[in-house]
C-alpha cells in the first residue's frame, strides 16, 4: 500500500496551527506528529513554508450533469475544484433532468462514478407535488433535500404553503433553501422595466433582488423549521438584516445553520461598474454594510459556513441584456485564495477558513470520516503557499466556461498541492490523471 509523507507543513486543524507532518498510507491519514520518519518506499512532501489543511468540502455547486453540459460536467468542474483546493463537493439538483425522484439521485450517482477528481454528493430537489418522493427517501442516500424558495427553473420553486408544510415535517433529512421572495422580486422587475424600459442596468440587480425579497423568504423557512424541529440550513445569506435570524452559538448546539458564499465576502454593488453581468447571481451581492455585515456574522458563528455556488454559463449567455442574462458565476478554482487574501487582510483567520469551509460542513451533513485532519480519517489535504502569489488568467483556468470574474487579478497565495483519498489529485499547477473522487457518505438524518 503506498505511503506519503508530507513533512514540515504548518497545520491548521481543529482551531489551532501548529508545525506538524503527516503520514498517510493508502486513503487514509496514518499519523500525525512531528519528525515523522519517512521509512522505506515513502513518497516525501516538503512543505515548508506552507499551511496544511484539511481539504474544502463544497456543499453548494452547480456542475451542469446531465443535461447542461455546455457549462461544464462532472469531470471538469471537479478538475477546477480540485485544482482550487476543494476535495469534496455536493451538487444541485437543477439540472436537466432535474434531480427530484429517487431514481434521478440514483441515476446522476451512476454518471458521477469514475468520473469525479474530488469526492461528490447530490442533493434530491424538492417540488411542489414530490412530497412521496421525500418521504421515501433514505438517509444516505442524499446529502439533503433543496427547496428553492425563490424564482427557480422549471418547476423547482417550491411556492405552495401546503408544499413547505409538507416538506419540512416530513424531510428524513436536512432540508436546504434558496430563499428570495417571488412576488417581491417581481415587483421590483416591473419598477425598473418602468424606469429603464429595456436597457435595466447590471447595477440593479441587488434593488430588485433585494434585502426585503431575501428576508421574507428566509424568516418564513426559519419560522416552517422552528415549527416542525426541522433541520434546516438557509444558503448564501447576502444582507445585514438576516443575521438576526441566526444563533452565535456552536453548530453542534442548533439545528437551524447558515452559509454565506466567498463572492458575497469579495465583492459588493460597486464592482458592478466593471463586473456588470460577471458577478450577476441569485441571490444579488449587494451593499458594502451587507458585506462587512456577513464577514462579522461569519466570525461571530451566526454563519456556520463558507460555500462558493459555483455556478458556470457560457461566455456569450452572460453578455446578453439583464432580464436574458443567467445569473451565476465559476467560483471553485479560487475560493480559498480569496479566503486567504481576507485573513492576510485580517478580516478572517486561519482557523476560521478552515473551521467554515471543512470542519462545520462535515460536522452539518454528517460527512463520515472527512473534514478534519485526524489519523484514520480519510486524507483530503491541501497545502497553501502563503508566499507565491497566483495570477488569474485565461492560460490557467479549468472550468469548462473559460471565463473568472478573477481573470487579471491576483492572490496573494497559491493552492500548491491538492490530496484526494490519499492520491496527488494537484500539484505545481498540473492536475493528475488519476481519478481519485469517490460518493461522499452522509449520514446525518433528522
Amino acid at each position: 500500500m503506498k505511503k506519503l509523507l508530507i513533512a514540515n507543513a504548518r497545520l491548521v486543524n481543529e482551531g489551532e496551527t501548529k508545525d506538524a507532518d503527516v503520514l498517510i498510507k493508502g486513503e487514509r491519514i496514518e499519523k500525525i506528529g512531528s519528525g515523522l520518519s519517512a521509512g522505506k518506499n515513502v513518497q516525501v512532501l516538503d512543505a515548508k513554508g506552507k499551511f496544511l489543511l484539511p481539504g474544502m468540502i463544497d456543499d453548494q455547486v452547480h456542475f451542469r450533469e446531465p443535461g447542461l453540459t455546455n457549462k461544464g460536467d462532472l469531470a471538469t468542474e471537479s478538475t477546477a475544484a480540485v485544482a482550487g483546493g476543494v476535495t469534496s463537493f455536493m451538487d444541485m439538483p437543477n439540472v436537466n433532468p432535474q434531480t427530484t425522484t429517487r431514481d434521478a439521485l440514483a441515476d446522476k450517482y451512476e454518471i458521477a462514478s469514475g468520473r469525479c477528481r474530488a469526492n461528490y454528493a447530490f442533493y434530491l430537489g424538492a417540488t411542489n407535488r414530490n412530497i412521496e418522493e421525500i418521504k421515501a427517501l433514505q438517509v444516505g442516500e442524499s446529502c439533503g433535500i433543496k427547496a428553492f424558495m425563490g424564482a427557480s427553473t422549471g418547476d423547482m420553486l417550491v411556492d405552495d404553503p401546503q408544499a413547505l408544510e409538507l416538506l419540512f415535517e416530513h424531510a428524513p433529512v436536512i432540508v436546504l433553501t434558496h430563499c428570495e421572495h417571488t412576488p417581491t422580486i417581481r415587483d421590483n422587475e416591473a419598477r425598473a422595466k418602468a424606469e429603464f424600459g429595456a436597457a435595466v442596468p447590471m447595477s440593479e440587480h441587488p434593488t430588485i433582488r433585494s434585502a426585503t425579497a431575501c428576508l421574507l423568504s428566509s424568516s418564513q423557512a426559519v419560522n416552517l423549521a422552528r415549527r416542525h424541529d426541522a433541520l434546516l440550513h438557509v444558503l448564501h445569506l447576502t444582507t445585514a438584516i438576516e443575521m438576526g435570524l441566526f444563533s452565535k452559538v456552536h453548530r453542534n448546539d442548533k439545528r437551524i445553520t447558515a452559509e454565506v458564499c466567498v463572492h458575497h465576502l469579495w465583492f459588493d454593488e460597486s464592482r458592478y461598474r466593471d463586473l456588470g453581468a460577471r458577478i450577476k447571481c441569485n441571490p444579488a451581492i449587494k451593499t458594502t454594510e451587507d458585506r462587512a455585515a456577513l464577514l462579522k456574522a461569519v466570525n461571530e458563528d451566526r454563519i456556520d459556513i463558507i460555500a462558493t455556488d459555483h455556478a458556470p454559463h457560457t461566455i456569450s449567455e452572460k453578455g446578453k441584456s439583464y432580464f436574458k442574462v443567467p445569473a451565476g458565476l465559476p467560483l471553485v478554482q479560487h475560493a480559498l485564495l480569496c479566503l486567504f487574501d481576507l485573513a492576510k487582510n485580517r478580516k478572517l483567520t486561519y482557523e476560521k477558513i478552515v473551521d467554515k469551509t471543512s470542519h462545520a460542513v462535515a460536522d452539518i451533513f454528517g460527512v463520515v470520516d472527512r473534514g478534519y485532519v485526524r489519523e484514520g480519517y480519510f486524507a483530503d489535504l491541501v497545502l497553501v503557499d502563503p508566499y507565491k502569489q497566483y495570477v488569474v488568467s485565461s492560460r490557467n483556468l479549468l472550468a469548462k466556461c473559460h471565463w473568472s470574474p478573477f481573470e487579471g487579478h491576483t492572490f496573494s497565495s497559491t493552492i500548491d498541492t491538492t490530496i484526494v483519498n490519499g492520491t496527488i489529485a494537484y500539484r505545481d499547477g498540473v492536475v493528475s490523471d488519476e481519478i481519485a473522487g469517490q460518493r461522499l457518505d452522509c449520514n446525518r438524518s433528522r
